[in-house]
């Protein structure tokens, strides 16, 4: 059940709707006011876990006994809540596509009670999965053509997190991961090597790479950092040929110059005729990081990326909200000072040349131009319109996220000083918004 996954004051003002039976459906419009700084983009992600927590809404015994004896709800509110489902509609940006500030990512609809009681699951998933969707692009826009595998698990924030990462980072093109029950659930590739520990419990580099080959024979990448880098490459070389390993073989730099190791390890490897022999490169990276190695021209295949993508270490979140834009019929809008609202329910709608930035306006109206509308309904009645399929959802949000990234221009692609696309306000939307600013405008 995942009734209590909100915080205390959605229970407060879901607790009074309900007292004064408010029950007319309210659309709230889930949105970033501005992007990190050095994002040119966002990467919509989260949204199959948003509609899972919607889906799966609920307050069991415990939890209603709860609400009573400690938060002092009323008999009445909690046989509300007792039967209490979620039963709104949703429109949302499909996973995997490039989104900017003020655009709204999702629009619940629902009773104002349920839409209202939901904020803090929605928000927290989208824009986690945002974050690190927009994160893990950086890094491949750093890689160019190298291959991506993340290595986050270890250090993300909370084992589910973990798995959130993964998915996240194959969304934004990421090949493959060590997360090996994310692997499994989402049909990614699971990708790992050895620990130094495991070089450390045989007597010596040869031994461990010797027993480790043997163990696994397909595909092995030997983890060459442990003493001195240039002899553990020498050594993996000389069990590669004592073994008579004919397959795909690797060698992982975890430490040190990564950029002159790697041009190191490509001689000797090359040198002993195994041209074919692929390096991996780890160890605190980032996009910084990784364009800068990428700039000295070394020669390495792929990267494993953790910590600083896991936790999206120089921008951990967003600057998102989960506002309110109308109830029944009626735009509302919120006019405070830095934190105004746009009224009513919304569109997003994309100049598909790229050549100008989006438009945001109101859902109903027509796209303008060739536009084309970003939003799509997802879910209605509290029932998600496709069936889950977490396999089939990676596979294609990555393809949208492919395509989009194609789209976007180089400027908001660039990892230094990007310049995101700016996104306008339709005319009627700025009609609606200048008549009801100057309703509750003083005097």
């Amino acid at each position: 059940m995942t009734g209590l996954r909100t915080d205390l004051y959605e229970l407060r003002m879901a607790a009074s709707y309900l007292h004064r039976g408010m029950v007319e459906p309210a659309t709230f419009s889930l949105f970033a006011r501005r992007l990190p700084r050095q994002r040119g983009f966002l990467v919509a992600a989260g949204l199959a876990e948003a509609l899972a927590f919607l889906e799966s809404f609920a307050f069991d015994d415990d939890e209603l006994a709860y609400l009573r004896d400690v938060v002092g709800l009323d008999e009445s509110t909690l046989s509300t809540l007792a039967g209490l489902r979620f039963t709104g509609d949703v429109c949302a940006v499909p996973e995997g596509r490039v989104v900017f500030a003020d655009e709204p990512l999702l629009e619940v609809t629902a009773p104002i009670a349920e839409a209202q009681l939901v904020e803090t699951g929605v928000l927290n998933l989208i824009t986690f999965h945002t974050t690190v969707a927009s994160k893990a692009a950086r890094c491949r826009l750093a890689a160019g053509g190298a291959q991506l595998i993340d290595f986050a698990f270890r250090r993300t924030h909370g084992i589910e997190a973990g798995a959130g990462v993964a998915r996240a980072s194959a969304i934004a093109g990421f090949a493959a991961t060590s997360h090996v029950e994310a692997a499994r659930r989402y049909g990614l590739k699971p990708s790992g090597t050895m620990a130094h520990s495991y070089v450390e419990a045989f007597p010596d580099e040869r031994a461990a790479f010797r027993a480790f080959a043997a163990d696994f024979p397909t595909n092995p990448i030997f983890l060459v950092d442990t003493y001195d880098t240039p002899a553990g490459v020498r050594a993996a070389v000389d069990v590669i040929t004592e073994l008579g390993l004919t397959g795909p073989v690797a060698v992982r730099l975890d430490s040190g110059d990564l950029a002159a190791l790697a041009v190191q390890a490509r001689a000797i490897l090359d040198g002993a005729g195994l041209t074919q022999a692929q390096i991996v490169a780890s160890g605190s990276l980032d996009e910084d990081v990784i364009a800068a190695i990428v700039a000295k021209g070394a020669p390495i295949d792929g990267y494993g990326v953790g910590t600083r993508m896991g936790v999206s270490y120089d921008a951990p979140s967003l600057d998102s909200a989960y506002k309110l834009v109308a109830v029944g019929d009626r735009p509302v809008l919120k006019l405070s000072p830095g934190k105004a609202t746009l009224p009513g329910p919304k569109q997003v709608f994309r100049d598909p040349t790229g050549a100008s930035g989006d438009v945001v306006g109101l859902r109903e109206e027509p796209p303008p131009g060739n536009r084309e509308p970003l939003l799509v309904p997802v879910m209605r009645g509290g029932r998600r319109l496709d069936a889950a399929d977490p396999v089939g959802e990676v596979r294609e949000a990555r393809q949208r996220f492919d395509a989009d990234l194609a789209w976007l221009p180089e400027a908001a692609r660039r990892l230094a000083d990007p310049e995101p696309l700016i996104a306008t306000v339709s005319p009627a939307l700025t009609a609606l918004h200048d008549r009801l600013a100057k309703q509750f405008a003083p005097g």
